[in-house]
């Protein structure tokens, strides 16, 4: 019986890495990790989603939204939610090498 690696795996089943659809991937996990951060530490400061909507200012509902879809959310909103946690954020870009040429 062949056995694969973690990289082959998802490779064949996600794409192969620098590949759109890896990508796309990698984003939605960043963005549901980051749903499941607000929901862990806000339950560990022992704050209900309606109290920390009222901290920041939106309803509940939002709230568990953006714990459950962090997809559609601005970076203001974020950061209101992670100042109100009293949670430590470090915001990191990497830009990418992407030939942007203009051709005719």
């Amino acid at each position: 019986m062949k056995t694969y690696t973690l990289d082959e795996v998802q490779d064949n089943l996600i794409g192969a890495v620098g590949t759109p659809e890896r990508d796309r991937f990698e984003y939605e996990l960043q963005l549901d990790m980051i749903g499941k951060a607000i929901r862990q530490t806000r339950k560990e400061r022992h704050i209900t989603q309606e109290e920390l909507g009222k901290l920041i200012g939106v309803k509940k509902a939002q709230i568990s939204r953006l714990e459950n879809n962090a997809s559609n959310v601005t970076f203001d909103t974020m950061f209101r939610v992670f100042t109100a946690l009293k949670a430590k954020v470090t915001f990191q870009v990497d830009m990418l090498n992407i030939d942007i040429s203009i051709g005719k």
